[in-house]
């Protein structure tokens, strides 16, 4: 098995276990960022078993490959049209907190990326 091989195997691995979490209610919303061709692998693999999802460029070599609860695609369709580090602080924010990341963690990055935004402007 190649490097790049093993490094596939284990991208696989997680995104399995992403199911795993959605299936069992731990997750609502997951965000797996690949290949491509991976993303069609398991794009597939979704929609044998009943979960939505949605695909947004990354650049040519990458893509983010986001499932889980419609409603959350649904949000994440309104606003992530761009990559992820041109979002605003507030969108970043709810993508945070729709993802499950630690509330206090995203309240703290909400303030540093707001305040540097608004330095921006000045």
């Amino acid at each position: 098995m190649s490097a790049r091989d093993y490094l596939r195997f284990g991208q696989m691995k997680m995104f399995m276990h992403h199911i795993y979490e959605y299936r069992k209610g731990i997750r609502n919303l997951v965000l797996c960022t690949m290949c491509p061709t991976c993303a069609q692998l398991l794009s597939e693999r979704l929609e044998r078993q009943g979960i939505d999802y949605l695909v947004r460029p990354v650049g040519e070599e990458k893509v983010n490959l986001f499932f889980g609860k419609r409603a959350c695609l649904e949000a994440i369709r309104s606003f992530v049209d761009k990559p992820l580090n041109k979002l605003t602080p507030e969108e970043d924010f709810m993508l945070g907190a729709m993802l499950g990341y630690d509330i206090t963690i995203q309240c703290e990055r909400f303030c540093r990326r707001r305040a540097a935004a608004q330095e921006s402007f000045s």
